[in-house]
């Protein structure tokens, strides 16, 4: 009885040795897993972080161009209606100018 009861005790032993590096195995697997999980996570924060920042350069990049065109647009706005009234000058002293010639040329004809 004792003997068989030693027996069994020993198998017991050997299979809960067994079960023992069974978990190890497995909790040094999950470790190595989680391990690999938080260097993934890392390097995409890394990359999402980048792009984030990259994105930022661009926008104020873009925000910048385009304060620099309605800058642009302004000026050449001012610049049209700065033409507009020197074109009107212009037809009005045209229009002086040929009134003038068709004086003289009548007071010549005369």
């Amino acid at each position: 009885q004792l003997y068989l009861t030693m027996s069994e005790k020993t198998e017991l032993t050997k299979s809960l040795e067994m079960v023992q590096d069974e978990l190890q195995e497995k909790e040094g697997e999950m470790k190595r897993e989680i391990s690999e999980y938080k260097d993934r996570l890392f390097q995409t924060e890394k990359e999402y972080q980048e792009a984030n920042q990259k994105n930022e350069v661009e926008i104020e990049a873009c925000h910048e161009k385009i304060s620099s065109l309605e800058h642009l647009i302004n000026s050449q706005k001012l610049e049209i209606e700065h033409l507009k009234s020197n074109k009107e000058q212009l037809n009005n002293s045209l229009k002086e100018a040929n009134q003038a010639l068709g004086e003289l040329l009548k007071t010549k004809v005369r």
